[in-house]
């Protein structure tokens, strides 16, 4: 699988490159700015790309920008970004388009070497992970605004999970119950958010993104 990797500190890019190699990723490129990283992701054609929110030259969300510049370009291209701290703007900016193959984890994850692997590899095959905390973060701001009222605690649980990236075995192995409930608390989710059905639509994304917008 083709990686491409933006980080603009060389030490922690060289380690972020080597647990990739490690698990079987080659990495096409690895590189330390937003015009550099936008390049890349439209010269390399990688499967997935890791990217730091805050690049040079403006360390605000150039890296943000141009993997949002490059999926217009090549639509649902898989992008994991990494960040120091929990900022639902940047959440939502990278879940509005609906697409999934998106990715938001807090950098203090990626010593944790499992669990950046398998965000990398869920965000590679079409799937979403957002970080605990800033699942936490909407859930929060959702409750303190009454956006969750209408669902149960153990909705919420399942959302929480799925919006992890989790697949309905994982949640169902996590909160000890079967597949077939996984999918009714699904199904009512995405009832009590209006989120209606689509081919086109992955509604796992959408169903964050209702927190987000909110």
């Amino acid at each position: 699988m083709r990686v491409v990797l933006a980080e603009d500190l060389f030490l922690l890019r060289d380690g972020l490159t080597r647990t990739l190699q490690d698990h079987g990723f080659e990495v096409v490129a690895s590189v330390d700015n937003g015009p550099a990283l936008l390049k890349s992701l439209l010269d390399d054609a990688p499967d997935v790309a890791v990217v730091d929110i805050r690049l040079p030259p403006t360390f605000t969300d150039e890296g943000l920008q141009a993997a949002l510049a490059a999926r217009r370009i090549r639509p649902a291209l898989p992008v994991l970004v990494l960040s120091q701290y929990v900022d639902q703007l940047y959440a939502h900016e990278l879940l509005a388009g609906g697409q999934g193959a998106i990715g938001y984890l807090l950098k203090d994850r990626i010593t944790h070497t499992t669990q950046f692997v398998d965000a990398v590899r869920t965000v590679a095959a079409g799937g979403t992970v957002m970080d605990p905390q800033v699942i936490a973060r909407l859930l929060a701001r959702s409750d303190a605004r009454g956006t969750t009222a209408e669902l149960t605690p153990r909705e919420l649980d399942v959302l929480g999970l799925m919006a992890e990236g989790r697949s309905n075995a994982a949640v169902a192995g996590a909160l000890f119950i079967s597949e077939s409930a996984v999918a009714k608390h699904t199904a009512a989710i995405f009832a009590k958010l209006r989120i209606e059905s689509s081919a086109d639509d992955n509604r796992r994304v959408l169903a964050v993104l209702a927190y987000l917008k909110r």
